[in-house]
């Protein structure tokens, strides 16, 4: 009977015996806080996506507030922000004082659009937050080619993408600075935790000190610091730092990493193969040169609408099949809604992605067997519906 069937969750990070043995060595090391379990943690972070620094923060929420900080965005600053996406990607410009402003996505990416972001452009926009959402690389080619001329920075928001890439090149160091997440949902896990990486050594600088309580560092440069050195405090920072018990974790994580792109992608051209005979479900698209991380595997129903595609989801879930929907549109959330006088059905392409996208189970150590599962009771829950 179904009700005796293994519940098959979204997703469940991968442990092993690889982040015990990590996490004894930093307990027993006596350090736990910020330190070498962070730095070496960083190092290999900042080897994988090519970039010369790297720096962890206490979640991917807690770097997009750092990037905006250090970008010098502020009241008066507008930040172009695509409308599907996490709130938090709002949120981090919200922090600073700065307006958001909304641009629609490609509904068949669900990455923001570059005709739409060019008419979110103005005389005030210092940013654009570049969102590669579920693990799918933005078009990063284009998105430069309408702001590199007018100085607007970019921070790319790569909360799902560690280790996807964008013609070949792992994102998170082609724009100004990027930002990634280590939640539970994500290709790699600490629990809790993000990364910041940059290729401009004076922004990495500015990140560190606004990570760590505004503390400058010391000019002469001692070493040993001398006893009684309290440190330098000349602007207002955050503790935003990750502990090394977490990046003890993340250091395991990191040596799957490999391992665990190449599973998910596995999985995800198998749930190509089994779904690709549903007439009215579109399935992931991955355009040339964009590279995927299968963070999270979205469809969408092409018929029927938020109704219809929120009966599927109960039937998934009657069946012990975890569902979610893609994401937000932002736009539609009660702040923004009223704080830019937006209205539900601004920004279409994003409303039907909220309406219509579901994210179906995806994780490591998945078999056919549950695969050939979820994709039986979603037909037949299309079905029903």
């Amino acid at each position: 009977m179904t009700s005796a069937r293994r519940f098959l969750p979204l997703t469940t990070p991968g442990f092993d015996d690889d982040e015990i043995a990590e996490v004894s060595r930093c307990l027993d090391s006596g350090w736990v806080t910020q330190g070498p379990m962070v730095k070496r943690f960083e190092e290999r972070f900042a080897a994988a996506h090519r970039v010369p620094h790297a720096l962890a923060t206490t979640s991917c929420t807690a770097a997009l507030h750092l990037a905006t900080m250090a970008l010098g965005v502020g009241p008066g600053d507008e930040v172009v922000v695509p409308a599907f996406t996490w709130v938090t990607s709002a949120h981090a410009v919200e922090y600073t004082g700065a307006r958001v402003v909304f641009c629609d996505v490609d509904l068949t990416t669900y990455n923001l659009d570059p005709a739409s972001l060019a008419r979110a452009i103005g005389p005030r926009t210092r940013a654009v937050v570049v969102v590669h959402l579920f693990g799918l690389a933005a078009p990063l080619r284009e998105v430069l080619e309408l702001t590199a001329a007018k100085g607007i920075r970019i921070i790319e928001d790569a909360a799902c993408a560690v280790g996807s890439t964008y013609d070949g090149v792992p994102v998170g160091g082609t724009g100004d600075v990027g930002c990634f997440s280590f939640h539970p949902r994500k290709v790699i896990t600490t629990g809790e935790g993000g990364m910041l990486t940059t290729r401009d050594p004076e922004l990495a600088a500015r990140l560190a000190v606004l990570r760590n309580h505004g503390a400058v560092p010391d000019p002469s440069h001692r070493e040993p610091a001398p006893p009684w050195r309290m440190g330098r405090f000349e602007v207002l920072g955050y503790n935003l730092r990750l502990s090394d018990i977490q990046a003890a974790v993340g250091l395991a994580q990191m040596a799957k990493l490999a391992r665990l792109l190449q599973e998910r992608k596995e999985r995800a051209l198998r749930y190509d193969d089994l779904l690709s005979g549903i007439a009215d479900l579109a399935l992931p698209a991955v355009p040339a040169p964009c590279g995927h991380t299968y963070q999270s595997y979205v469809v969408r129903l092409l018929e029927g609408g938020r109704e219809r595609r929120n009966r599927v989801m109960e039937t998934l879930q009657a069946d012990g099949v975890q569902t979610r929907p893609g994401t937000h549109a932002v736009h539609r959330l009660g702040y923004y809604a009223r704080r830019y006088g937006l209205q539900p059905d601004d920004f279409p392409a994003a409303c039907s992605a909220e309406d219509t996208t579901i994210a179906i189970p995806l994780f490591p150590g998945m078999t056919d067997a549950d695969q050939d599962r979820v994709a039986e009771r979603l037909a037949a829950a299309m079905k029903m519906a």
